[in-house]
């Protein structure tokens, strides 16, 4: 017998904040009445790190620190044993969004060595031949805004062969002067990073202008962390050999789920950088980083 097990939840957005109630409704679907031996909603959160391949081996004690952090973890009866009709039913729940004792819950995030994470599991017990049906859902939680105002100070930055940091040959570089300027690097998760950058001259044609957004996850403990940077999203702002003296801006949203406020606990850091790169036509690579602070206002 064909039977259809879901989670809706009334808000589009699946988006909750502490302190306030997920609430929904268990729909199930099936063609003639059904026996059961109740079925259950399971809510939990969840701070899963992973450590990457470079560093497996080299800290012993990680082994014991990348175990799961669990936030919160609640389990509710919806319905005791007994007939569901044909048709489709709709079973109402609610789940109160609150932590045990002095844990945080922190904003959903999904990345490469942290992964935070929030879900609903609905179990339905079925009679001895039939199969067990069970259904996840994961909704995404917001931390509280900050109270204090975000300040915006806006950042200058001029690149030139003096200003590299990691090169060893710096009379073999090309000539070029290139400046612009960050709106800010405290920035409100919600609204774009803004500036502008200028070529002012290059010796050498310019092959393109981009704005790389990086994570840098650091997970571990006392004896030792393992920090690793990975890239989220890279946005070309110029194509080809730009007008010098001419202001591009640069516009960059935050992606959803793949940041978060900047965070930083025991066990694991969340942090954030945009890397301004410059390619110049032999693919020679100049980057300017600039570290930022996420907030939700």
């Amino acid at each position: 017998m064909s039977v259809t097990l879901d989670i809706r939840l009334k808000r589009a957005n699946k988006v909750y904040h502490e302190g306030e109630a997920v609430a929904g409704v268990v729909l199930l679907v099936c063609k003639e009445a059904l026996q059961h031996h109740g079925i259950s909603l399971n809510m939990e959160g969840l701070v899963n790190l992973q450590l990457s391949s470079k560093s497996v081996g080299v800290f012993e004690a990680f082994y014991n620190s990348v175990k799961p952090i669990q936030l919160i973890s609640s389990t509710i009866e919806v319905a005791k044993a007994g007939k569901i009709p044909g048709g489709k039913t709709e079973i109402p729940f609610e789940f109160p969004l609150n932590t045990k004792g002095n844990k945080v819950l922190y904003e959903t995030y999904h990345g490469v060595f942290v992964n935070i994470q929030y879900s609903l599991r609905c179990d339905m017990k079925r009679p001895l031949l039939a199969k067990d049906l069970s259904r996840n859902c994961e909704f995404i939680v917001h931390s509280q805004p900050q109270k204090a105002k975000v300040v915006r100070t806006p950042v200058n930055f001029t690149i030139t062969p003096a200003t590299l940091q990691n090169t060893r040959e710096r009379s073999l570089l090309p000539k070029f002067l290139v400046r612009g300027n960050l709106d800010a690097t405290n920035c409100v998760i919600s609204q774009p990073l803004t500036g502008e950058v200028m070529v002012e001259n290059s010796e050498v044609p310019i092959k393109s202008i981009e704005l790389q957004l990086v994570r840098v996850e650091t997970c571990g403990c006392a004896e030792g962390y393992a920090r690793d940077a990975t890239e989220i999203q890279n946005i070309q702002i110029a194509e080809g050999d730009v007008c010098h003296g001419l202001p591009i801006p640069i516009y960059m949203v935050f992606p959803r789920l793949f940041t978060c406020p900047t965070l930083e606990t025991t066990n694991f850091k969340v942090e954030f950088e945009v890397n301004v790169v410059i390619v110049l036509h032999d693919d020679q690579l100049i980057t300017e980083n600039f570290p930022l602070k996420l907030c939700r206002v």
